[in-house]
């Protein structure tokens, strides 16, 4: 008998090989497998908060408006405790860069820094949002043009590597742990990828 992969099964659109994508990610096989059925009870969940909207949009690589399975794992895989700290460092600048300028703005900053309050549950007081705000734009725009870069991202992060501390999901690890209800019986073995 096959797992989810087995060939009658009907699959997400979007769907592509587990041994593709974990040659492409820090993923094995059987956890690609375990975020299908992840992706599967996700996919069609709607949320209001615009953090959530602005992820969408940074998962949804081909920017059709759907975030298929193979962009799913890709994108998951930059929070995976394997992946490279320089994508990570990316992924976050692309997170703060909201109008995608190429750039941190300091309105951009500080509507960041307010939406990571709101999900901390943390209400500040606007003067001392403004210092947050304020402090941080200026130890990160060394080149004092009014706009963090990717350049001066990268030096401000390696500086203050707390930045992307939830850049790194640690039960991603092995997700078939963390999740054993997700655990599926694969017909391909990890060591063939």
């Amino acid at each position: 008998m096959g797992g989810c992969f087995a060939k009658n099964i009907k699959r997400a659109p979007g769907f592509e090989k587990p041994t593709v994508l974990a040659a492409e990610t820090p993923f094995t096989v059987s956890e690609v497998e375990a975020l299908y059925e992840l992706f599967k009870k996700v996919s069609s969940s709607i949320f209001d908060d615009g953090l959530i909207h602005k992820l969408f949009d940074l998962f949804d690589l081909k920017c059709n408006g759907v975030i298929e399975f193979g962009e799913f794992v890709r994108s998951l895989g930059v929070f995976h405790p394997n992946a490279p700290v320089a994508d990570k460092i990316s992924f976050a600048f692309r997170l703060y860069d909201l109008r995608q300028t190429g750039y941190i703005e300091r309105e951009e900053l500080k509507e960041m820094v307010l939406a990571l309050l709101h999900e901390s549950d943390l209400f500040l007081p606007d003067h001392v949002v403004e210092t947050i705000v304020d402090k941080t734009f200026t130890d990160a725009d060394t080149k004092g043009d009014g706009l963090i870069d990717q350049e001066e991202w990268k030096e401000f992060v390696s500086k203050n590597p707390s930045l992307i501390k939830n850049m790194t999901l640690p039960y991603l690890k092995d997700i078939t742990l963390a999740f054993p209800s997700f655990v599926v019986r694969s017909e391909i073995e990890d060591s063939e990828v």
